[in-house]
């Protein structure tokens, strides 16, 4: 029988909190979830879950960070697929958009975060996951150009792609909006392309 160490075990635990989290915060919202049910949807105590994250709002910053995580592997993907830099920029922002179409990720990264969170550590965090993600598809497109621009166009279409999913989120039908949203992104990076 091969034994498992405390490390072994501490992620393991770790990682079907966050899963559970994920799971309840994003099917019933910050609110509607209690610590309770996530240690058992965890299948451990709830002091387990207090122990490895002190409260709800710890565990509901993992499950936000494990959100932008998995959303920044389907960004860099898609990066790495495309040849051209700026058909990359332009492919991101519509997975982005198509991502908000995720009830998980709408609900714990665009409405619920900014209130648990608060706007500055929202921000932050997202800035890590998602804006350097932005930076290196800017850099990248502006190859032989005077690179000084790139952090604010990535600034500037990082903001228009949070509001865009903001709009997505708050939409009575998000999958309708998602086309003219996906083309008013197009156009955007159509500006900025010098």
């Amino acid at each position: 029988m091969i034994r498992r160490t405390q490390a072994e075990r501490t992620d393991e635990t770790t990682a079907a909190l966050v899963r559970a989290a994920q799971e309840l915060f994003g099917g019933k919202g910050y609110a509607g979830t209690s610590i309770d049910a996530i240690a058992a949807a965890a299948g451990v105590t709830k002091g387990a879950a207090y122990h490895h994250f002190g409260g709800k709002a710890l565990l509901f910053r993992a499950a936000f960070e494990a959100e932008l995580a998995k959303a920044s592997a389907k960004l860099e993907r898609v990066a790495t697929e495309e040849g051209d830099p700026w058909a990359a920029l332009r492919r991101g922002a519509r997975t982005f958009l198509e991502h908000c179409l995720d009830p998980g990720f709408r609900q714990i990264v665009m409405l619920d975060a900014p209130s648990v969170l608060g706007w500055e550590t929202t921000r932050a965090i997202e800035h890590r996951c998602l804006l350097r993600i932005l930076l290196a598809g800017f850099t990248l497109a502006a190859e032989g150009e005077d690179s000084a621009a790139v952090p604010a166009r990535a600034q500037l279409v990082f903001g228009a792609m949070c509001e865009g999913g903001m709009l997505l989120a708050r939409s009575p039908d998000p999958s309708a909006d998602l086309p003219r949203l996906a083309a008013e992104a197009d156009r955007l990076l159509e500006s900025l392309r010098s």
